[in-house]
């Protein structure tokens, strides 16, 4: 079963299109294959992986071009389509509302949270430096964004660049990272009970609605173990709370205190000017133009991270097997999402191109994509199944990894009895 190529989907097939000009294949069915056989070919593929040298001399030269005045311009776009539905919102009765109102309330808090996300992954662009050769322009940009969408901005800012620095890691790696068959134990009580659609539902549910908020405030599936300033290799002890808030949570260095001071100061005082705006507006308007959308951002944002590196054929390395080079080209995945790409700026279909050179801006990503997955040929993963299906299936097949050494593949609940628990 792991490693199977569903219907309809090739992860080191060719690259479904962004544009035209790119060709898409489809492949209908494969047989399955054994973990052994995963292994096998997995150590084959990381004998031919290229060096970061290698992969960045096959781009184009001004891909790595960052200008401000480019970038800007699309925090305008975005500002633009978010100011119109704001606009078009406003002039909804919010009170005593007939059921043709409420779904348009609906349609709008999907679009604006859609539109919103557009802001929030030029925030995260910010954060990497590709925003523009300024650092201190780029967190001015970030910053402002990041908190407006209730995003503590440098904190995240360091534990996303720990999702870089250490991709599908299973023990330092950060967001998403699989839980163990003896973590999963209570799932599996819960599996058992509803069965295999109501527990994907489950999955879907929990993490588009709370996985966001659970990642900042207690850094639900982070990483194992502590920052190394707390002490090498260190597990995190049971009870202790790493949280994106605190200057003295232990997922940051003692270095790291005053900007994570920062990001939360900033997050007051935007409440602040929330709470004042609601006071003038009422608070259920306020929600129906705000909070709403907010919560279809946080989906969006997790759908993106979870879809980018969860597959039943992408590997994960323990101690001693994984590299940063792994981690990033093989252990991350391109998928197109449609009309969202746009609102997007294709975070979801040039992640590869992101994880392996996170400074280059969205706007060139799809040019620098196409020459790396000319260079990378076969060890290129893209799936080109539609998102939807994609999530329904990683939702119901990608549940834990049998331990936390050596090289595992995903495993669903319904693989619980076929392995022995580590």
């Amino acid at each position: 079963r792991l490693g199977a190529l569903a219907t309809r989907h090739s992860f080191v097939a060719a690259r479904g299109p962004l544009r035209h000009d790119v060709h898409k294949i489809h492949i209908v069915m494969a047989p399955k294959v054994t973990t052994e056989q995963q292994l096998k070919k997995l150590a084959e593929a990381e004998k031919q992986l290229p060096s970061k040298r290698e992969l960045e001399e096959c781009i184009p030269k001004h891909c790595f071009e960052r200008n401000p005045i480019t970038s800007f311009s699309y925090v305008l776009r975005d500002g633009v389509v978010i100011g119109l539905l704001g606009y078009l919102a406003w002039q909804l009765p919010y009170e005593n509302m007939s059921i043709p109102v409420m779904l348009l309330w609906a349609a709008y808090a999907f679009w604006q949270g859609t539109a919103l996300t557009g802001w929030w992954v030029i925030a995260h662009e910010a954060g990497h430096g590709a925003f523009s050769p300024s650092q201190t322009l780029n967190d001015v940009v970030g910053f402002v964004l990041h908190t407006m969408l209730l995003v503590p901005y440098f904190s995240w800012q360091y534990s996303h660049a720990k999702h870089h620095s250490k991709t599908n890691h299973l023990l330092d790696g950060e967001t998403h990272v699989p839980s163990t068959k003896k973590g999963f134990k209570l799932y599996k009580k819960v599996h058992n009970v509803i069965g295999d659609d109501a527990f994907a539902l489950l999955q879907v549910v929990l993490h588009l609605l709370l996985g966001w908020p659970m990642y900042l405030l207690i850094n639900a599936t982070g990483a194992r173990r502590l920052n190394p300033e707390f002490g090498r290799n260190v597990r995190i002890p049971k009870g202790e709370v790493l949280d994106h808030f605190r200057p003295s949570s232990k997922l940051f260095p003692s270095s790291w205190r005053f900007r994570v001071f920062l990001s939360s100061a900033g997050l007051l005082v935007w409440g602040a000017v929330l709470a004042v705006v609601g006071s003038k507006i009422g608070f259920w308007r306020l929600t129906l133009m705000y909070f709403f959308p907010y919560l279809w951002t946080n989906a969006w944002l997790v759908l993106y991270t979870w879809l980018q590196h969860t597959e039943e054929n992408i590997p994960h390395w323990g101690e001693g097997t994984w590299t940063w080079i792994k981690g990033a080209a093989m252990g991350t995945i391109d998928r197109e999402y449609g009309i969202f790409d746009w609102f997007h700026h294709e975070i979801g279909s040039t992640h590869v191109c992101h994880h392996l050179f996170s400074k280059i801006p969205h706007y060139h990503a799809y040019e620098a994509t196409k020459a790396l997955k000319k260079k990378l040929g076969p060890l290129y993963n893209h799936c080109d199944e539609f998102w939807v299906e994609s999530m329904w299936r990683v939702a119901k097949t990608c549940h834990y990894v049998d331990a936390v050494d050596g090289k595992q593949f995903y495993r669903a609940a319904n693989d619980f009895k076929k392995a022995k628990a580590q």
